[in-house]
């Protein structure tokens, strides 16, 4: 019983795990680049990788740390 629950949850995740990307919306583009030095250059390159992310090829995503 406990092997028949593990592969079908196994095989359920396939199903559910579908090929979407959730690319940043224009509202979050906007709060990312506020404070960079050159607000039209990082809208205008997020919005180039938000493209090429949602035609399926591959992109760098820069890590933010986080401050507390």
């Amino acid at each position: 019983m406990k092997y028949l629950l593990f592969t079908f949850l196994f095989f359920l995740s396939f199903f559910i795990n579908v090929n979407k990307s959730l690319a940043l919306n224009d509202y979050e583009i906007r709060k990312i680049c506020e404070k960079e030095r050159r607000k039209s250059n990082c809208i205008k390159f997020l919005k180039q990788k938000r493209t090429n992310l949602l035609k399926g090829n591959r992109v760098e995503i820069p890590v933010i740390p986080f401050k507390r």
